[in-house]
């Protein structure tokens, strides 16, 4: 370990410790989830539900689009409820009218405010007090709450048809007509969103917490923040301060030990390399990437248009085919895949140069058969997402084939086992290019924390398969979240920093120490507060004060290595003044720039404004999450995966000259576009329903009233101007790869040394 054996020690020690944590922590998820009964029945002992059909209305629930279509919660999309919050109040309303009419025999709107105290007293003694047995598995309710219940439900079972009288509700909801045709899935629907609500208004035995930590707000039962959830949000912001505190000694007091940098070559060190067949393949990697951007970008604004137009598209009624929960379906796993073939197009550009410049055998032969493999997942998943929500595939091939109902994973287990397979197959390809360059002398740290993190990527994907279509909803979250979190925003991103590392020292503009040693610290911080940090995502669902303990604490170290990437902007960008030749990637370098600066304030930023619990009570299922989403997804893993495609592209297409006009457009007018959508649109809808949902509950901020209020509908309308910017950015960027890749690559003069580069 020479001169790096501390770096690699804390680094394996925060790793040890972490995991250590978020597997003990996530036992206790698994122990503590909130009951599904195996029979919920009245006072008088008629059978209501059972712990199977809950089950069989969540996966009805999922084959409409789950968490894209609503949320539960607080998980899932924006423009129609969250279901958990707007059936408890429902619910609540419900039990409260019957209750007026039984002791006053008026309506409760009618009652004294005395009278109305005290039946909202005599309410939350009902719905807080746990009823379930846990030695007979059995769930007992009153009469009065069964009635409410069937009152609620008759609701439900109507939105979810075609029932003329709730047109305009689905409308408002972007929901299709007869969105679940089945009579009797509705009738399973419908005990689903109840159990949700149960567990959100019920209090654990020995505790004086609901279920779900007291989430949602909803004043009328006293769900309200819990003295927890106040103290640890404090302690975050603490944390957090003492952390960048930190950070900024360590940074002073280490920055006087850096090397001095190395001076750069004459030349491009990368274009001594001959382009290798497998290298060449890549365009079809570089084409996929720019087209299902595009489709992307295409489909965001389409399902952002939903939000003004609930089933039309400027008047024209395309809902029946391709519904909101479709398209925000195909709009992020479309994300998803061009990001991630952008990442594996990175990987497998490198595997030839860490390999001495040369194919391991039969590299290109496997590049192509993984590319058409993704073709293959992405079109297979894309139309079983399409046959499963317009309810065209039976029910029972539905979490195979069709959609998961779950956000980010919404691909059939079909694909998802597929896109595994296919990442791993990407594991095998890169260590063919790697294993062998191990066994060579010299310093070997840098490529193998590469290493470390490529294998990361190939398999904490399979995080995703400890659950099925019947699991806990809990236990689920859990286990998403590991991908969605630890394998995104953790392994990707030490993937990320070291591959750039690895290139920016190979092409001798920064020294191997320097950039081992800033992989390694970089790794460190972001794994510290990464990993158990993947608990923010469960502080009401279903979990825990200790998860919610962990979660807070972590999730504000995360923040704290982000405080200081305005430095790492900045480097990058002097870094095109270090050669001439430097100037031919100009353009990736830029993009680069404009991942340290998002991720200081996508990830950094907007992301802190989410996690404390407090904060989190009350935002979260409202706009301030996307305005997070977006900033960081494309903020930074966006403008990363497309700087990596113009990279590989520069080096597999010597000859192309990037076209100014058609970049300066692309770069300007996408940051810009995105500045646009969140700071006009997204960032003032979250913080206006933040007001309400602080107010007056969670119910009323996603309520159809409220969202549809003219400010609101006017903001929504508003960011048609920042898609507009956006798209013709994206376009831009895509017509630029689409030139390179069309151009030829004849042997051409090197702009820095007159030298020929050769390309074969």
């Amino acid at each position: 370990m020479t001169s790096y054996r501390r770096l690699w020690f804390i680094l394996i020690a925060v790793l040890a410790i972490t995991f250590a944590m978020l597997g003990y922590f996530g036992a206790e998820v698994y122990r503590s989830a909130p009951p599904i009964p195996d029979s919920v029945v009245s006072a008088s002992g008629e059978q209501l539900m059972t712990e199977d059909s809950i089950l069989d209305g969540q996966t009805a629930w999922q084959s409409v689009g789950g968490m894209q279509l609503g949320s539960i919660w607080g998980h899932g999309a924006y423009q129609a409820p969250d279901w958990t919050a707007d059936w408890l109040h429902r619910e609540l309303m419900a039990w409260l009218e019957l209750a007026a009419q039984d002791t006053y025999g008026s309506p409760y709107d009618s009652l004294t405010g005395s009278e109305q105290n005290a039946l909202q007293y005599e309410l939350k003694q009902s719905y807080r007090t746990n009823t379930y047995d846990a030695q007979t598995d059995t769930l007992t309710l009153s009469e009065r709450r069964v009635a409410a219940i069937r009152d609620t439900a008759s609701y439900y079972r109507r939105l979810f048809s075609a029932d003329p009288g709730l047109q305009s509700t689905r409308e408002n909801y972007a929901m299709k007509e007869n969105t679940l045709p089945s009579a009797e899935r509705r009738d399973r629907l419908t005990e689903f969103f109840f159990w949700t609500a149960w567990a959100a208004a019920t209090e654990r035995p020995g505790g004086d917490a609901t279920y779900t930590n007291n989430w949602p707000h909803e004043p009328l039962i006293d769900n309200v923040p819990t003295a927890e959830n106040i103290m640890w949000s404090v302690i975050s912001v603490v944390l957090l301060i003492a952390g960048v505190g930190g950070l900024v000694w360590a940074w002073a007091f280490l920055r006087g030990k850096e090397e001095h940098e190395p001076e750069a070559p004459v030349k491009d060190p990368l274009t001594t390399f001959v382009v290798t067949p497998s290298q060449k393949g890549l365009g079809k990697y570089l084409f996929l990437v720019v087209a299902l951007f595009g489709f992307q970008v295409l489909l965001g604004g389409f399902t952002a248009h939903y939000t003004v137009e609930g089933q039309s598209f400027y008047g024209i009624n395309v809902s029946e085919w391709f519904p909101y929960s479709l398209v925000r379906t195909w709009h992020i796993q479309a994300a998803l895949f061009w990001i991630a073939t952008g990442f594996l197009a990175a990987g497998l550009f490198l595997a030839p140069i860490i390999n001495g410049g040369k194919d391991p055998k039969f590299q290109k032969l496997g590049v192509d058969v993984l590319f058409w493999a993704l073709v293959v997942v992405v079109a297979g998943s894309f139309i079983g997402n399409f046959l499963a929500i317009a309810q065209i595939m039976p029910p029972e091939w539905n979490f195979w084939l069709g959609h998961q109902g779950y956000e980010f994973v919404d691909l059939g287990r079909l694909w998802q086992i597929g896109k595994f397979t296919g990442i791993a197959f990407w594991l095998v390809l890169m260590l063919r290019g790697i294993v062998p360059a191990l066994r060579r002398p010299g310093d070997k740290h840098l490529l193998t924390l590469l290493t470390a993190s490529v294998v990361a990527i190939g398999l904490f994907y399979g995080a995703g398969f400890f659950y099925g279509e019947r699991t806990h909803l809990s236990i689920m979250e859990y286990w998403r979240w590991w991908i969605v979190h630890l394998w995104v925003e953790g392994f990707f991103e030490v993937f990320a920093t070291t591959a750039l590392a690895f290139i920016f020292c190979s092409m001798g503009l920064v020294s191997r120490t320097v950039a081992t040693a800033a992989s390694l610290a970089s790794a460190s911080l972001f794994m510290l507060g990464g990993v158990p940090g993947t608990f923010h995502h469960l502080y009401f669902a279903g979990t825990t004060t200790p998860v919610m303990a962990v979660g807070a604490t972590f999730s504000a170290l995360e923040v704290v290595p982000l405080v200081v990437l305005g430095y790492e902007a900045w480097e990058n960008w002097r870094l095109k003044f270090r050669a001439p030749w430097m100037e031919n990637v100009r353009w990736p370098l830029m993009f680069f720039v404009a991942v340290a600066f998002w991720n200081m304030l996508g990830a950094g930023v907007f992301g802190f404004m989410i996690n404390p619990p407090i904060a989190l009570y009350y935002i979260q299922g409202l706009n301030t999450t996307p305005t997070h989403a977006h900033a960081a997804l494309f903020g930074v893993y966006g403008f990363l995966a497309l700087g990596f495609t113009l990279l590989i592209l520069r080096y597999i297409r010597p000859g192309i000259r990037f076209d100014e006009r058609l970049m300066k457009t692309g770069f300007w007018w996408l940051n810009g576009g995105l500045v646009l959508m969140l700071f006009t649109s997204l960032l003032p809808v979250g913080l206006i329903q933040f007001a309400a949902s602080a107010d007056q509950g969670l119910w009323y901020a996603r309520s159809e009233g409220f969202m549809q209020s003219d400010i609101l509908q006017t903001l929504r309308w508003v960011r048609t101007f920042g898609d507009v910017v956006f798209i013709v950015g994206a376009a831009a960027v895509a017509w630029q790869v689409v030139k390179g890749l069309m151009g030829s690559s004849p042997r051409v003069v090197s702009p820095d040394t007159e030298a020929p580069v050769t390309v074969e």
